[in-house]
Order: C-alpha cells, then sequence, then structure tokens
C-alpha cells in the first residue's frame, strides 16, 4: 500500500442513490485513513461539493433526477468545482457512454460490481495525479513570479543603463562644447587686450590733436558734436570693462562644463569634490534666478577643509546635479500648493556643507533645501527606479536611482535622504577618501 504524505488525509465524495454502495465504499476508504463524504443524489452532491472542496468524487452515474453526467458537467462549468477529479462508478459497459463521461470531464471509470483493490488502486492514482498537478501548476506560478520579477529588474537594468550612456554621450558632448568654445573666448579675450590698447592711443591722438588744434575748422567741430566725443571717451572704456566681465563669465561657464563633464577614465582619480559643487551650480545659475511664479532661490555654502577624495569625477558631478536640480524643481512646485503671496514672501534657500572625518576617513556632502519636504511614502521610495512625483515628461525617475547606483555601488559610499512634508528634504552623501 502507497504511504505518500500527501495522501493523508484525503477527503472523498461518494454519491451514489444505492445506500449498500456507500457503506461498502464508505468503509473501504476509510480503511486507507480517508474521510469519507455521502451524497445520495446530484443536487446534494453540488451543493457539498461547494463548501466541503472534497478532493477527489466518486460519482453514479445512473442515479433519479440528476443522473451522474449532468452532475458532472455542471461541475466543471463551476469554477469552484472545476479542478476536482471526478471518477464515474457505473455498471454501464458501452464504449460510447465512456467516451460521453470522459468528455464532459471526468478522469476515469471504475465498472460495477466493485473490485475493491480496483477501487483502491485507482483512487490512489488519481489523487497522486491531483497532487502532482497542483504541486506542478504552484512551481509555474511561483517560477512566471520570479521571471516577472526578473523581467521587470531587466528592464528597469535598461533604462538605468540608457540613462546612464544617455548621460555619458551628453558628457562627452558638453565637455566637447567646453573645449571648443575655450579657443575662441581666448581670441576674443586677447583682441580685447589689444583692442583697450589701441582705444587708449587713440585716445591719446585725438586730445593732442584737440591741444595742437586750438581753432579746429567747422567741419571738424561739427563731428565732434554730432558723434558725441565726450560721451565716447566716457563710455568706451565701460564697454571695454562689461566686454572683459563677460569674457570672464564665459571663461566660468567653460570651466564648469570641461569640470562638470570631465570624462571619467577606467580607474578612479583625485578629485577637489568642491570643484564639483561649484561647477554644478555655475551650470544651474539660470535656474536659481527669479521666474514669474517664484522669487530667487539663494545658495548658501559651507565648505570644509576637504582633502581630495579618489573617485570618478564625472559620475558625482552627475549626482549633485540630480540632487540640487531636484531642489530647484522643488521650488518650483510650490505654486500648486501655496498662494501667490505666500511663494513673493517666501524665502527660498539651498545649503550646501561639508565636512571631513578623519578618524573615519570619510567626507560628507549635505544639500538641503526649504521647499516641500516629503510625505513618509514618498520618502520610501525615491530610490526606486522609475519611481516619480513629477508630471509626464518632467522625469524619468531615474536620476535619484542611478545616484544611489553611483555612489552605494561605484564609490562605496552611503547616501540618504531626511525630509518633512512642507519643511524641506535634506540629502547626505558620505564617501571614502
Amino acid at each position: 500500500m502507497m504511504t505518500e504524505s500527501f495522501l493523508q488525509p484525503m477527503h472523498i465524495l461518494l454519491v451514489d442513490d444505492n445506500p449498500n454502495n456507500l457503506k461498502v465504499l464508505s468503509e473501504a476508504i476509510q480503511g486507507c485513513g480517508w474521510k469519507a463524504l455521502m451524497a445520495t443524489d446530484g443536487e446534494s452532491a453540488i451543493e457539498q461539493t461547494e463548501y466541503a472542496h472534497p478532493d477527489l468524487i466518486l460519482l453514479d452515474v445512473m442515479m433519479p433526477g440528476l443522473d451522474g453526467f449532468e452532475t458532472c458537467r455542471r461541475l466543471k462549468a463551476n469554477a469552484i468545482t472545476q479542478n476536482i477529479p471526478v471518477i464515474f462508478m457505473t455498471a454501464l459497459t458501452d464504449a460510447t457512454d465512456k467516451v460521453k463521461g470522459l468528455e464532459i470531464g471526468a478522469v476515469d471509470y471504475i465498472t460495477k460490481p466493485f473490485q475493491h483493490e480496483e477501487v483502491i488502486a485507482r483512487l490512489k492514482l488519481h489523487l497522486k495525479i491531483s497532487h502532482l498537478t497542483r504541486t506542478l501548476e504552484e512551481r509555474v506560478q511561483e517560477r512566471t513570479a520570479e521571471l516577472s520579477q526578473s523581467l521587470q529588474q531587466l528592464q528597469q537594468t535598461q533604462l538605468q543603463l540608457i540613462q546612464s550612456e544617455k548621460m555619458s554621450t551628453l558628457g562627452q558632448l558638453v565637455a566637447g562644447i567646453g573645449h571648443e568654445i575655450n579657443n575662441p573666448i581666448g581670441f576674443i579675450s586677447g583682441n580685447c587686450f589689444h583692442i583697450e590698447e589701441y582705444v587708449k592711443d587713440l585716445f591719446h591722438l585725438v586730445n593732442l590733436q584737440q591741444q595742437k588744434l586750438a581753432h579746429p575748422d567747422l567741419e571738424i567741430e561739427e563731428l565732434i558734436e554730432e558723434i558725441d566725443l565726450e560721451y565716447i571717451t566716457e563710455d568706451l572704456p565701460k564697454v571695454l570693462l562689461s566686454m572683459h566681465q563677460g569674457i570672464g563669465r564665459l571663461k566660468d561657464i567653460s570651466l564648469s562644463l570641461r569640470t562638470f563633464a570631465r570624462s571619467d577614465i577606467s580607474s578612479k582619480v583625485e578629485f577637489q569634490i568642491h570643484e564639483g559643487i561649484n561647477s554644478t551650480l555655475m551650470l544651474l545659475k539660470h535656474r536659481l534666478k527669479d521666474q514669474v511664479d517664484r522669487p530667487k532661490i539663494e545658495v548658501f555654502t559651507q565648505y570644509g577643509e576637504l582633502p581630495p577624495i579618489i573617485c570618478y569625477p564625472g559620475q558625482l558631478n552627475q549626482v549633485l546635479m540630480n540632487i540640487i536640480a531636484n531642489a530647484i524643481d522643488a521650488f518650483d512646485g510650490l505654486h500648486q500648493m501655496y498662494s501667490d503671496e505666500k511663494i513673493a514672501a517666501s524665502h527660498n534657500t539651498i545649503t550646501i556643507t561639508t565636512s571631513v572625518d578623519h578618524q573615519q576617513k570619510t567626507v560628507t556632502i549635505c544639500i538641503e533645501d526649504n521647499a516641500l519636504g516629503m510625505t513618509t511614502e514618498v520618502q520610501a521610495k525615491i530610490f526606486e527606479p522609475s519611481f516619480t512625483t513629477k508630471p509626464v515628461g518632467k522625469g524619468t525617475g531615474l536620476g535619484l536611482a542611478i545616484s544611489r547606483q553611483i555612489i552605494v555601488d561605484k564609490h562605496n559610499g552611503q547616501i540618504n535622504c531626511l525630509s518633512t512634508s512642507g519643511q524641506g528634504t535634506k540629502f547626505i552623501i558620505t564617501l571614502p577618501i
């Protein structure tokens, strides 16, 4: 006799209008350690099946009222009972009847009069098949869930790789632009120096001529008045000074572009993190100014005496850009929550502090804003790939996920977020020296 654990205990529903048959079958079933449930007609069998949910049904074909065929048909049409195996019991020997039963969902036939050993053997066989089928279905469901999760993770990884590749390509493009504009800036700067010298010489010549020509002719006097020589003499140095300042600004932008987008080589290099912060702020300067729906954002920096760190500079700059740009986005979203009067009266600030812990051999960067803040639920998901609270088209939801990957996986550091809804957000980045 089979002693598989899955056979203990099993509930077998016996359906027969003959009490003697029920008695014989129930004794045989109970002798195997199974529990026998009994019904004498199709209606009560269906009702009992729905609430008792037996493991197998032995169903007589020839019964008054609902016969076995119709009872089986209804059981198989019911989502609750359709997967319970049904074995017909019949004295019918015609092949057509057997085929009919199998076509409507029965798994086997037992012919009357019963052979005790045959009944038990067939029950054990189909109980085992049913158990194996359920086990296989469960494993398929588990495997399907695992594959679905793996596919989702793969898709997220692909998105991150695409975004990282886009950032890498963008970095190369920006670095190239930085180098390209640096050359004409040099030409302009050099020429401005010469122009300034030429202007000084020309002014000196004009002054000398005016001194030598005590009484210039009428044509010269008219031209002097027409061009307003006195105004030119006063304004041209200011124009030259403005050009110098503009060239200085272009030089700063060019340097910031090259610093921000510097290409990372295969190994880490020394980098001064303050250079990365300053270049990022320079590139975001236009977004910090007054906007139509909010006042300017002031940035306060409190830098500690940091040593150079060994890192991938371009990747760290990407992290800084993501966090600071997100802070600016939060200020841009204030108009959705507050009145124009309250926004106009607000003092928008981003505070960046750095420090070093020589004992732990780490540096810490804190980036804090006093914008919208986040709820606990949002804060728990911000580092998840594809999670975003921004409107469609405003963000991919990959920025912070990639930032976490860069800090934790690429630099063995830590990145944490502290936020209170309505009060602001602080990101804390810790990196080994």
